[in-house]
């Protein structure tokens, strides 16, 4: 296998026509975050959870508007998300509990 020289490769891309800002709304990526800041941090308790599953039904029932986040975290618009396991479907409602 011969060794390909990256930085040659790279160098020969021609410059897009599109910055950043043509794929992403960074002004309201940062408003949005700006409005759930605290629930995102509330969030940010459950890494490194030993139990996460427990740790988060604690924590929505304490801060219920922290379920709010869940969509955005997942990157999906609606907030209801279909889902299915061995034991069912559910249709889980970010809104309110359900």
């Amino acid at each position: 296998m011969t060794n390909r020289n990256f930085d040659e490769w790279l160098n020969k891309f021609r410059p897009s026509i599109s910055g950043y800002d043509y794929y992403v709304d960074f002004n309201k990526v940062v408003k949005n975050v700006e409005e759930i800041k605290v629930e995102l941090n509330i969030l940010n308790s459950l890494i490194g959870s030993k139990n996460i599953e427990k740790d988060f039904e604690k924590i929505i029932t304490k801060y219920p508007e922290t379920l709010a986040c869940v969509p955005l975290l997942l990157a999906v618009r609606n907030n209801e998300i279909y889902a299915q396991d061995e034991k069912g479907a559910f249709l889980y409602n970010f809104k309110q509990m359900n």
